[in-house]
C-alpha cells in the first residue's frame, strides 16, 4: 500500500483525552477521538488491556485491540500506589476529556469519581461507560455485549422462530462507545459556550433499549410482539433473500411505488400487485407468507444473474449475502494501514467519515511511559495542548 502523506490537523487537534478503558465500548470512543486529531494517553496496568491478548490474529496482538486502539500513547500506572495515582490525577488536570469503562464503582474507589474529578477540575469532560444506569436496581451489575444484547431484547428478536440468537458482532460494545463519541463531542461545543465541563453517563442497556424501540412502540401501543424471522424483516415486506438456481438474492421492497414495479418489472405478474392480501406493507407483513410462495415460484427456476437484471431494470434495491471471503475481496470495501505493536503492517476497513491516514500505529504497553511520567511529573513545563 503506498505511503500517504501526513494528514493535516484534525478538528480535535489540541485536544487531550487520558482514558482507562478497556475491551470494546471505551477504546471505541477513544480511537474515534484519536482518528479526529485527539491526543490520548491510555492508562493501562501492568498487564495491560485484557484485549491485548484475546487472540494474536495480528502477530504482536489481538484483532480487538490492533482495531481499536490505534494513534494513543500507552502508559503504564498502578493506579493503588499513591505515587501513580497522584501522576494520573496531574494527567487529568491538564486533560480537557477522561472516559473510563472500569467496573462500576472502581474509579470512586481510587478517588477518580465524576462528582471529585469536576469538583477539582471543573473544565474536564467526564465519561463513564458502564452497562446499567445509575439510579437503577441493575447499577452495580457487571455487563457485557451479550449480556446486555439479552437484557434489552435484541436477541428475542433475533434468530430463527426457533431460536433465538445474539447479533453475530459486539453491538452493544460498539453502540455504546459510539455513543460515548457523539456525548463527547457535545460535551466540547458545550465547554466552548459555557467554559464548564460535564458529567456524562453512557450505559450499554440504554443504547440497546434505545435501538429496540420499534418492536418495542409496536407491542406498548400495538399489543404486537416481533417475531424472529431469520434473513426477513418483521414490519416491512417483502425484504428477505429469495432462492435462485444458483444462489440467494435478497429484495427490499420500502414503498408502494416499488411494490408495483417489483410486481411488473420483476415478477412480470402486474395484478399481484392489486391482490388485497397485499395491497399495502402492513398486509403483506401479516400475509408474508402466500406472498413468499407466489415470488419463490419466479425466482426459484431462474439465475441470480437474470433475476437481478429484472431488479435492476424495475430499480428494486438488491443485495448478495455474502460471506468473509466475499467482504474481503468485495470492490466497496476501502481499507487503511496499521502498525502493530510489533511492527506489523494491517489493513483494515476504513472508518466511515473520515479517511484516516494510513500508517497511525497502535501503542506496544507502556512504550509512552517514562515520556509520559516526565511530561506529568511535578514541576514539568506545561504540555503544549491547546484547550478547547
Amino acid at each position: 500500500m503506498p505511503t500517504s502523506a501526513a494528514a493535516p490537523p484534525g478538528p480535535l487537534d489540541g485536544i487531550l483525552v487520558v482514558s482507562i478503558d478497556q475491551a470494546v465500548a471505551g477504546p471505541l470512543c477513544t480511537m474515534r477521538l484519536a482518528d479526529a486529531g485527539a491526543r490520548v494517553i491510555k492508562i493501562e496496568a501492568g498487564e495491560g488491556d485484557r484485549a491485548r491478548d484475546y487472540d494474536k490474529a495480528l502477530g504482536s496482538t489481538s484483532a480487538a485491540f490492533g482495531w481499536l486502539n490505534r494513534g494513543k500513547e500507552s502508559v503504564v500506572l498502578n493506579l493503588k500506589d499513591p505515587g501513580d495515582l497522584a501522576l494520573a490525577k496531574a494527567m487529568l488536570a491538564k486533560a480537557d476529556v477522561f472516559v473510563q469503562n472500569l467496573a462500576p464503582g472502581a474509579t470512586d474507589r481510587l478517588g477518580l469519581g465524576a462528582a471529585q474529578l469536576l469538583a477539582e477540575f471543573p473544565r474536564l469532560i467526564v465519561v463513564d461507560i458502564m452497562g446499567y444506569g445509575r439510579g437503577t436496581p441493575y447499577a452495580a451489575k457487571r455487563a457485557y455485549d451479550m449480556l446486555v444484547q439479552s437484557e434489552s431484547g435484541i436477541c428475542a428478536v433475533t434468530g430463527t422462530p426457533d431460536v433465538p440468537s445474539k447479533v453475530g458482532i459486539s453491538i452493544a460494545d460498539i453502540g455504546t462507545g459510539t455513543n460515548a463519541y457523539c456525548a463527547v463531542l457535545e460535551a466540547l461545543l458545550q465547554r466552548g459556550r459555557t467554559g464548564r465541563g460535564l458529567a456524562i453517563e453512557v450505559a450499554m442497556f440504554d443504547a440497546m433499549s434505545e435501538w429496540m424501540s420499534l418492536p418495542l412502540l409496536h407491542y406498548d401501543y400495538m399489543g404486537v410482539e416481533t417475531a424472529r424471522y431469520g434473513l426477513s424483516h418483521a414490519s416491512v415486506y417483502p425484504y428477505r433473500p429469495y432462492h435462485c438456481a444458483d444462489g440467494d438474492i435478497v429484495v427490499s421492497i420500502q414503498s408502494t411505488a416499488e411494490w408495483v414495479r417489483f410486481c411488473t418489472a420483476v415478477l412480470h405478474l402486474p395484478d399481484l400487485a392489486k391482490d388485497p392480501r397485499f395491497i399495502d406493507n402492513w398486509a403483506r407483513v401479516q400475509n408474508r407468507d402466500a406472498l413468499d410462495a407466489a415470488v419463490h415460484e419466479v425466482f426459484t427456476p431462474r439465475s441470480c444473474e437474470e433475476m437481478i437484471a429484472r431488479l435492476e431494470a424495475g430499480q428494486i434495491a438488491w443485495a448478495r449475502v455474502s460471506t468473509l471471503h466475499d467482504l474481503s475481496v468485495h470492490p466497496a470495501l476501502r481499507r487503511i494501514a496499521v502498525e502493530m505493536p510489533g511492527g506489523e503492517r494491517v489493513e483494515m476497513p476504513r472508518p466511515a467519515g473520515r479517511p484516516v491516514a494510513s500508517g497511525s500505529k497502535v501503542p506496544v504497553l507502556g512504550a509512552d511511559s517514562a515520556r509520559i511520567r516526565a511530561e506529568f511529573a511535578p514541576g514539568a513545563a506545561p504540555a503544549a495542548c491547546s484547550r478547547a
